[in-house]
């Protein structure tokens, strides 16, 4: 059964992603069979390079996960940005986003009965569920999902879900959607920064410039808005709900490495049992302090919270195993896409201003974006490209320059041009 890391993203492409990103969001993967042009060079002569049904067998299941990459692209671009939207409009009618925050994450629950619904599907042989939910608790240890693992493994991720969950939401409160989500996309900066330190992953420039661009982009946005109060914490919260995200990220990967896809659902289902048993009390505190006040209960927008909850969930299952049909990369660019589409959603229903210092801060963070999207190995592939090229641009004056000069007459023909 193959593995990959548990790209377990709150709220991300983004992030969790989003969740792609060096080793944290899935390159441990087995990586699929080389291309038609990696091919070893005695492998076939010239003549079978120009056949056409090599490449069609090779191009078939490669095109049908890129048409699988486009529709995760889209699931996850539409779960994203609905649910940001989603939650703007909760906050005109109930003003609470950490009591939102834990409603959501509470959903984290279906993950290991959505997983083992889908496998029972699939599986010619169903296992029962005690017997799966046996196997994927080898993940926490020998012992299992015991007392003392569940507070010492468990409940650290589950504190970082919640305040990445929290400041996000509490950030969509004071500045617009738009802001919050490209700036949101800043934590894969963030994620190669700490890989690179914590986990010692390979130096990589381009990455460096990326995270340089992610950085002058969240200093252009709080320019943007003339360093107002209310601007500049809200880019602050996000900041941090980016900076939660992936300390999250990187934990994960040096305390608990790689998991299969039955063990990262039962992890997040055990982060909805931590929320549900010691995130509780929370909301209750902040009710009665009255720092997160609704009443009277039937006003609550209870469509609204479950949309939200929905929608989160969807975004959170479709990044998570998503990698199952197709590649990491294209997963993460649904998370890029919906930048504009809260752009095009605020631009009719709020006061937003495109002015061009915001334009540009979101198109250097996005740049910055796909810059991290880039493989380890991307230089070794472009100097493969660019030799290919060269080496076809060398061969077609030399097929060309042979038929001109099959015969004697032609040879003739051809010195007057050789002599111009």
């Amino acid at each position: 059964m193959k593995k990959h890391s548990a790209r377990v993203a709150p709220l991300s492409a983004c992030n969790s992603p989003v969740l792609t990103l060096t080793k944290v969001e899935g390159e441990e993967r087995p990586r699929d069979g080389p291309a038609p042009a990696e091919a070893p060079a005695g492998a076939a002569g010239p003549e079978a390079g120009r056949g056409g049904r090599p490449c069609c067998r090779c191009s078939g299941p490669r095109l049908r996960k890129l048409g699988w990459g486009l529709a995760v692209a889209l699931g996850v671009c539409a779960s994203w940005a609905g649910a940001t939207q989603l939650a703007k409009r909760t906050f005109r009618t109930f003003d609470a986003p950490f009591t939102l925050a834990w409603f959501a994450s509470s959903w984290n629950c279906l993950f290991f009965p959505l997983y083992y619904a889908g496998l029972a599907c699939r599986a010619p042989e169903r296992p029962s569920v005690q017997q799966r939910y046996r196997e994927c608790c080898r993940f926490f240890g020998g012992n299992g999902l015991t007392l003392k693992v569940f507070f010492t493994k468990a409940a650290p991720f589950g504190v970082l879900w919640t305040l990445t969950n929290y400041l996000y939401l509490h950030a969509i409160k004071k500045i617009n959607t738009t802001d919050a989500s490209v700036l949101f996309c800043c934590n894969k900066a963030f994620v190669f920064l700490l890989s690179w330190i914590v986990l010692r992953d390979r130096f990589m420039g381009v990455r460096i410039v990326a995270a340089i661009l992610a950085i002058a982009g969240i200093v252009m946005m709080t320019y943007a808005d003339g360093f107002h109060s209310h601007s500049v914490i809200g880019i602050a919260l996000v900041v941090g709900s980016a900076s939660m995200s992936a300390l999250y990220k990187v934990l994960f990967k040096l305390l608990l490495g790689s998991a299969k896809f039955g063990e990262a659902a039962l992890f997040l289902s055990v982060l909805g049992v931590f929320n549900l048993l010691f995130v509780s009390c929370v909301p209750v505190v902040l009710y009665f302090t009255r720092i997160e006040y609704w009443s009277p209960f039937s006003t609550i927008p209870w469509g609204s919270l479950c949309g939200f909850s929905v929608l989160l969930l969807t975004f959170n299952v479709v990044l998570n195993f998503g990698i199952a049909v197709t590649y990491p990369t294209l997963m993460s660019l649904g998370i890029v896409l919906s930048v504009p589409v809260n752009a095009v959603v605020d631009h009719y229903t709020t006061n937003i201003v495109f002015n061009g210092v915001r334009v540009i801060a979101i198109v250097i963070i996005g740049l910055g974006f796909l810059l991290l999207l880039l493989p380890e190995e991307w230089d070794v592939w472009l100097v493969k490209l660019l030799t290919r090229l060269k080496v076809r641009k060398k061969e077609e004056p030399a097929e060309g320059g042979g038929d001109l000069g099959s015969g004697p007459q032609n040879r003739r023909r051809a010195r007057p041009s050789f002599a111009r």
